[in-house]
């Protein structure tokens, strides 16, 4: 099995913005047991926009790193980078922002790994769960030629498999995959008119307006089902789950 790790720097924060570097460190079975990491590959894309100086804060990538001979990034590029060699299961340290820039087709279709939600079950005790944090935390040893600087998209790789490694010893792919994929619990409503208020104060017509949206945040949406359902006596999840009628 081949476990590969990514991570993304890019021009900004939100959907709009462009990739500018990536980082593969792929993860595999050492022949004895355990795992072990390939050292990382990475590679720099030049944006077609501009780079906000908010992520030039945290990666310091400036347009200063490019060069004309430096390709935008695109599907194609990312399967140049991904299918060469196939892998079983992409992973990501808060694999939604990951997931959010690149395509399904451009992996094949594989299923992620969060390492974020992972390690919260992993290491709930934990000082908090990034991956620097996490790092120390647990007195990982990595070669600063490899592992640094954070917030570069190869060493950002490399100290994320090496968390995965840590974790497979405790916990199974297949025990992150089903942590990967659960509901985050969400203690407050995180946006809109009654943002920041516990999910319990939320009007019942609101609980169902977001309950019934399509293109919301799967997080959310389960969040106002499920608060929907308590109100309900548990009585929407065990209609949910009852077999039909007739």
């Amino acid at each position: 099995m081949r476990l590969r790790v990514v991570d993304l720097e890019t021009s900004g924060g939100d959907r709009t913005a462009e990739i500018l570097e990536v980082g593969i460190a792929d993860v595999l079975p050492d022949g004895s047991g355990g795992w072990t990491a390939l050292p990382p590959v990475t590679k720099l894309f030049r944006p077609r926009g501009e780079i906000s100086f908010h992520a030039m804060a945290i990666h310091h990538l400036t347009p200063e790193h490019f060069c004309d001979d430096d390709p935008h990034c695109d599907e194609y590029r990312l399967r140049e980078m991904f299918l060469p060699v196939p892998a079983d299961v992409m992973v990501a340290h808060s694999a939604r922002f990951e997931r959010g820039f690149i395509a399904d087709t451009a992996h094949g279709g594989l299923p992620w790994i969060c390492t974020v939600r992972a390690a919260k079950n992993v290491w709930p005790e934990a000082p908090g769960h990034s991956n620097q944090v996490l790092r120390y935390w647990r007195g990982l040893r990595l070669d600063p030629a490899l592992a640094d600087p954070a917030h570069r998209a190869g060493p950002d790789a490399w100290v994320t498999a090496h968390l995965l490694i840590d974790m497979l010893k405790v916990a199974t792919v297949e025990q992150m995959l089903a942590w990967t994929n659960e509901p985050r619990r969400l203690d407050r409503i995180p946006f809109g008119k009654h943002r920041g208020q516990p999910w319990a104060a939320a009007p019942e017509d609101y609980l169902r307006w977001m309950a019934g949206q399509g293109d919301m945040d799967a997080d959310v949406v389960a969040a106002a089902r499920q608060e929907l359902d308590r109100r309900a006596g548990g009585l929407i999840g065990a209609l949910a789950n009852a077999p039909d009628a007739g």
